[in-house]
């Protein structure tokens, strides 16, 4: 009979992905994680086998759970569709400046993930290209019921404006890490949107 776990694995997951999202997967070492989750290494290996295990997990629940909230706000049928994208950016700077009151901004584990691991990391990439998909569907959307109730003018294509509005939330997040602050990250947001309507 397998002995019961004697810890909250879920709380583990994530205490790992907030390691993994402040250090990146390369500096994050076997003894962070055992710090982060309070396990020794015999539990880290025996419950997600691999450092690179862990990290999988971890990241397919920072998706889960931030592609989950941010596809609530453009799925928000109270708001046109300009608003909802102006909501969505200002989650985005709102998130930066939570992270900043912590001690530094962390930027997004997806962009960071992009950044470090996509090009060699197959697993790592197949997930972040299905998360992509996903945000793109939903800024293809709300782009075109923009078009239908008037607060999105631009006849761009809609593929087109969702890549770069996408494009326009990941630079504003690796600005962030640069040390942009708020005002700086607002004024991103407003020239994104002024280019929903020319």
């Amino acid at each position: 009979m397998a002995r019961p776990r004697m810890f909250d694995e879920e709380r583990a997951l994530d205490a790992a992905m907030h390691t993994f999202w402040k250090k990146g997967y390369e500096a994050t070492s076997t003894q962070d994680l055992c710090e982060a989750t309070g396990l020794g290494r015999s539990s880290v290996y025996n419950t997600f086998k691999s450092k690179h295990d862990l990290f999988e997990r971890a990241l397919s629940r920072y998706i889960d759970t931030m592609t989950t909230a941010q596809l609530a706000v453009l799925e928000d049928s109270r708001l046109n569709g300009a608003d909802r994208i102006r909501t969505l950016f200002t989650m985005v700077i709102d998130g930066d400046a939570e992270h900043r009151a912590e001690g530094r901004s962390i930027g997004c584990l997806t962009v960071n993930t992009t950044v470090e691991l996509a090009a060699r990391d197959t697993g790592a990439a197949r997930m972040l290209e299905r998360d992509t998909a996903r945000r793109l569907t939903a800024l293809r959307a709300v782009v075109e019921e923009g078009r239908r109730d008037g607060s999105i003018t631009s006849t761009r294509d809609t593929g087109a404006l969702a890549r770069f509005l996408n494009a326009a939330i990941a630079g504003m997040r690796i600005s962030g890490q640069g040390g942009a602050d708020r005002a700086a990250m607002e004024s991103i947001a407003e020239v994104a949107l002024d280019a929903l309507t020319p």
